[in-house]
Formats: structure tokens, sequence, C-alpha cells
């Protein structure tokens, strides 16, 4: 049984994005067959992903959908808004909870044969990153769905690069409370 799983950076800020896991989606289940999906619900990509999921199950009724959750809080607070879909939790409530995540990104893929990503990998330090090296080595199929051009820096100037970064640090509380 095909399964495929979903990963990516909790911020998005390319356009299309939606059309593009959409597509993917379709892409897998026409080709491959595939109508079980599963992924967490931590970020814009994710919730991306589950509304997808959700929109195609119209035209391609047995579509499974699992969403893995890494705490008991998070069940209980939002049933009623997974209330459609399969739920999983890991046995990692006692792993610290910076690692519960990446924990559960790595049991998540263990049982996939696809990945769908959303992952910049020029990023230094990434769950999304790490995620998706972990399902390369174990050799899933992956599909990145991260383009160039969703970086906010695509196309601009070291001076337009440097007036963004000078804004974005006056706006930050750091720099406020700093007196920078």
């Amino acid at each position: 049984m095909s399964k495929t799983a979903f990963i990516g950076h909790r911020q998005l800020c390319g356009k299309g994005i939606y059309q593009r896991i959409e597509n993917s989606i379709e892409e897998i289940i026409l080709e491959q067959g595939c109508n079980n999906f599963t992924m967490g619900t931590y970020g814009e990509f994710d919730n991306l992903a589950l509304n997808a999921c959700r929109n195609l199950r119209k035209k391609y009724k047995d579509i499974n959908i699992e969403i893995v959750f890494t705490s008991l809080h998070k069940i209980d607070k939002y049933s009623d808004y997974y209330r459609d879909v399969s739920t999983v939790i890991y046995e990692i409530e006692d792993a610290h909870f910076k690692t519960q995540i990446t924990l559960s990104n790595r049991l998540m893929i263990d049982t996939c044969d696809t990945l769908i990503c959303y992952v910049d990998e020029k990023k230094s330090k990434s769950g999304a990153k790490t995620a998706m090296k972990y399902a390369q080595k174990i050799g899933l199929k992956i599909i990145n769905l991260w383009r160039e051009e969703d970086s906010v820096f695509f196309g601009k100037t070291k001076e337009e690069i440097d007036l963004l970064l000078k804004e974005w640090l006056l706006n930050t509380d750091i720099v406020k409370k700093s007196n920078y």
C-alpha cells in the first residue's frame, strides 16, 4: 500500500504553493495509485497539505488522510477541526519537546514511500531539511516543491537585501530591547 508524507517549513513565503501541493498529490494518485496521505500539524505547509487532501477527496473519494500529533494536548484542543481524518500519536511524549517533532517526522517518514516537501536546502538549520535528508537516506521518492524564487531575497540586489534586513532588525523585539 502506497503512502505519502508531507514535510515543510512552518512559514511559507512563495506564491502558488497550494496549487503545487494539490498538483503533486493528484499526480501521485494518478501515477502511483496512492490514496494514503500523512502530515503533521505545526505549520503553514502542513495546513496547506491537509486542505489540498481534503479538497481532492471530493474528486477521489477513497483518499485517506492521517494527521500525526506530537502531543495529546493538541488532540484535545483541535478535535473538531480534525474530525474528518485519522489521527496518530507516536510514543514520544517522554522525549524533550524540542525533539518531539523531529522524532515524529522520522516515524511518519518510516511508514511512507514518497515525501512531498517544501524545503529550502540552503537553510543552514531546519527541521524540515533534517526530515528531507532522512527521507533521502532511507530511499524515499522526494518531491520538493521549493523554488528559488520563493526566497524573500530572490532577485534583490545586495543593497535591497541590506535594507530589508535592517527594517526587519528594527522591527524585532531583540533590537528594541537592546536600544540598538
